[in-house]
């Protein structure tokens, strides 16, 4: 969904300075945002340089360093310059609402915008429909379902295109091989649960982990999750576990009263959140928790497990980004995030590339786009740090010696799942924010929580005329 835009707002841009910045091509590239007022090399005025030129806008970080190198082959082979601009966190989301979209600029001809941005550019009139052209000059089949219907689709089903992936981006689990290997604990974990100790692949088992490693006296717990009020952070870490348990958002029609506040959704909230549940297993504090939280958790040795974004797992494995847990960089191991009893959901991130409706440069646009996607380029999107979408580079056996969380990033993609994109997404998300947080912070019981948020939602949807 969307794990950046907007957020820095809410923690500031240092808590996005999980590593140092710049793409290498031997998976030792990471995704942090760059120093405060460090000059971007990208980031000269916009629309310069005539017809023949892309300009592609994005948030100031190390995947659009990653872009403007690979655009350089585009270049060679083109002629064609492109220019990626960069722009910073704290004024991103804004100068495209404002600047391009309410004010018909055109100074960008690709916009790179999160999950959530995809209904307002869509119905609004602000994204170019790609649904006939790409059938033409994209290999559709070649892009995994779930990101191109998170990234591109819209309506959902509609099988209409507004918006290929650009980086794509779910929800996974970093964790501590040093405990998870060693001889004593495997012993005891196995003499307790007559099973033995390894990553977990369902949330039950994976309760049982975090169990096991909670050592109080010890200062060692046994996961770190997202339950931070912030932004989308206690959403994000939720939902699945909702869908995994049978719950959802809402059912077929759209209708959310009986759905989020089901049983399931109810039992499901209890686990993730409940003072007996997943969180008595979280140091102390961790209502508070969010991605930089999770992996200051895990970096300083206080959990065995770590949720956190794919983009920023950079931050497990620089040595720069790790603080007083250096040594223990080879320690670190990676894993899809677990299944529910009723199916394999995982929160999705990242954002999609769009052609914007008041480029002048439409062409040479489209026929950027239709590079980045081909097959090869994105190869070297991978190689550089990028997280792809394409089928058969996540199967390659290139793709898992880029980084060492590649391999589960690239097993988590067939189960990546959105929450809404429709233009009232953010009242919507800040309802689920409050309520569910709430519940984390022993504020308010689970059932309460979802009944408030399902007549809110409903309001919510009524007021847009989303829902009748």
């Amino acid at each position: 969904m969307r794990n950046y835009f907007g957020m820095v707002g809410a923690l500031g841009l240092g808590a996005l300075l999980l590593a140092g910045c710049g793409g290498k091509g031997d998976g030792s590239a990471n995704n942090a945002a760059p120093t405060p007022g460090a000059a971007t090399p990208a980031s000269t005025s916009a629309g310069a340089g005539g017809d023949n030129k892309v300009v592609i806008a994005w948030a100031q970080w190390a995947p659009a360093d990653f872009l403007q190198e690979l655009a350089a082959d585009f270049t060679a082979e083109t002629k064609i310059p492109v220019q990626v601009e960069q722009i910073p966190w704290p004024q991103f989301q804004d100068k495209i609402t404002t600047t391009v979209w309410a004010g018909k600029s055109d100074n960008y001809d690709l916009i790179i915008g999160d999950s959530q941005w995809l209904g307002q550019g869509a119905t609004e009139g602000h994204y170019v429909e790609l649904t006939d052209w790409a059938k033409d000059n994209v290999k559709m089949d070649e892009i995994s379902p779930a990101a191109l219907t998170a990234y591109g689709e819209y309506p959902q089903g509609s099988k209409k295109y507004y918006a290929l992936p650009c980086e794509a981006d779910g929800i996974g689990f970093a964790y501590r091989k040093d405990l998870f290997e060693a001889p004593t604990e495997k012993t005891a974990f196995r003499a307790k649960y007559g099973r033995e100790l390894t990553t977990p692949a369902t949330w039950k088992e994976f309760r049982d982990v975090a169990e096991f490693f909670t050592r109080p006296d010890k200062k060692l717990y046994g996961a770190a999750l997202f339950y931070s009020k912030d932004y989308d952070a206690m959403t994000m870490g939720f939902e699945q576990v909702l869908w995994g348990q049978g719950g959802d958002l809402k059912d077929a029609t759209g209708k959310v009263e009986g759905v989020i506040n089901s049983p399931a959704a109810v039992a499901a909230l209890d686990f993730y959140a409940g003072k007996d549940g997943l969180r008595k297993f979280t140091p102390p504090g961790s209502q508070s928790y969010y991605f930089n939280e999770t992996l200051e958790a895990f970096a300083s040795g206080q959990v065995a497990m770590a949720e956190e974004w794919y983009a920023f797992m950079p931050g497990f494995t620089d040595a720069s980004a790790k603080g007083k847990n250096k040594a223990n960089i080879d320690k670190t191991g990676f894993f899809v995030s677990p299944a529910g009893e009723k199916g394999h959901f995982i929160a999705l991130g990242g954002q999609g590339i769009a052609l914007s409706a008041y480029s002048k440069r439409q062409d040479a646009a489209k026929k950027f786009l239709a590079w980045f996607e081909k097959r090869e380029n994105q190869q070297k999107w991978a190689q550089k740090g990028g997280l792809t979408a394409n089928i058969e580079v996540l199967k390659s056996p290139q793709f898992p010696t880029y980084a060492p969380y590649n391999a589960a990033f690239a097993q988590s993609q067939p189960f990546l799942k959105d929450f809404y994109n429709i233009p009232v997404y953010a009242k919507l998300l800040e309802s689920c924010q409050n309520h569910w947080n709430s519940v984390a912070a022993d504020q308010e019981a689970p059932k309460a929580a979802l009944d408030a948020v399902a007549k809110e939602h409903t309001d919510i949807l009524k007021t847009a005329g989303v829902l009748k």
